[in-house]
């Protein structure tokens, strides 16, 4: 499953794509290499219907007792509305999660392998969008750590295609590239 992503591309040529407005985005530089726990940029719509390009941290933090809690950061499509973990935000608070690539390990090795995807083009990798969804969080994301309020993203997954099964046979991000799907 897809727990590292890029978004190599300027922040204008995000806003511009997705149709986002300045003064409905918050600050952001390239990003490399975005891991579960980071601080991202995600569209979602405001309460005003008009999008917003906010920061979120990836991964739904899933309660243990007892333990640490642990971050969940791709939801299954075949799970998605059966399971009360997911359920309320794929109805409700769906989001796009602009990237310019993803990667994928291959095999279980230590060190891992890593076969990074992007779209193709003659110029630097276009930027997409992963399906997602969103919610806030209230209290910890470290066993002893504060009570904190935190709004958190992941993205859904689903049967992977044919260039992807050949790395990972288990599951694939949903990646959007056109107007159309964004707006669904």
């Amino acid at each position: 499953m897809c727990n590292l992503y890029s978004l190599t591309r300027p922040a204008q040529m995000v806003l511009d794509l997705f149709r986002v407005s300045h003064n409905r985005a918050a600050a952001f530089e390239p990003l490399d290499a975005i891991f579960p726990g980071h601080i991202a940029p995600v569209i979602r719509v405001a309460d005003d219907g008009e999008r917003e390009l906010v920061r979120m941290s990836w991964g739904f933090v899933l309660p243990q007792p007892g333990r640490a809690p642990r971050r969940v950061t791709n939801t299954r499509d075949d799970k998605a509305l059966t399971s009360n973990f997911w359920r309320r935000a794929v109805h409700s608070r769906r989001c796009l999660i602009p990237a310019s690539s993803f990667c994928e390990p291959h095999g279980s090795r230590t060190p891992a392998t890593w076969h990074w995807f992007s779209l193709a083009g003659s110029e630097p990798p276009p930027l997409f969008a992963f399906a997602g969804i969103w919610q806030r969080h209230t209290g910890r994301i470290k066993k002893d750590g504060p009570e904190l309020e935190l709004d958190t993203y992941s993205f859904m997954t689903t049967e992977p295609n044919s260039l992807t099964a050949t790395i990972n046979h288990e599951r694939s991000p949903v990646l959007l590239t056109t107007p159309e799907q964004w707006e669904a």
